[in-house]
């Protein structure tokens, strides 16, 4: 019987300790209002990534990047991995391309974001493209 007691005071001290050590290191939550701004923002540049995702569907499309010898994952993941601000810009100029321009405009948007992509360091698509670094 004192074996056990000897032990249960050993088992006790650990868990005194190990308890004590849990509450000083524990890490409190912070709680904090989502504006409908910054929702809304966030739903739009979803929705902007998901329509330059579309226009990569096409057939047109995807000739067209073949022939330059980039593949349709490249482009994909380069769309993803955009900040907002890139993609607001993207679209912006997208929206002001003529109407009739259709497969060349989406081309030269995404060879833009390729080059820009490549002199942020990146990719390395373009050998002539020099990194800013």
């Amino acid at each position: 019987m004192n074996g056990i007691r000897r032990h249960l005071k050993q088992f006790s001290l650990v868990m005194a300790i190990l308890l004590a050590f849990a509450t000083t290191v524990s890490v409190s939550a912070h709680a904090g209002m989502v504006g409908t701004g910054e929702l809304i923002q966030q739903q739009q540049v979803d929705l902007d990534r998901q329509q330059l995702l579309s226009m990569l569907e096409t057939q047109e499309v995807k000739d067209k990047l073949a022939q330059m010898g980039v593949s349709e994952d490249q482009v994909a993941e380069r769309i993803q991995k955009l900040t907002p601000a890139e993609l607001a810009d993207f679209e912006q100029q997208l929206a002001q391309a003529p109407a009739g321009e259709g497969v060349v405009g989406v081309i030269v948007l995404f060879l833009l974001v390729f080059i820009i992509t490549d002199m942020l360091c990146a990719t390395n698509v373009f050998s002539f493209v020099k990194c800013l670094r």
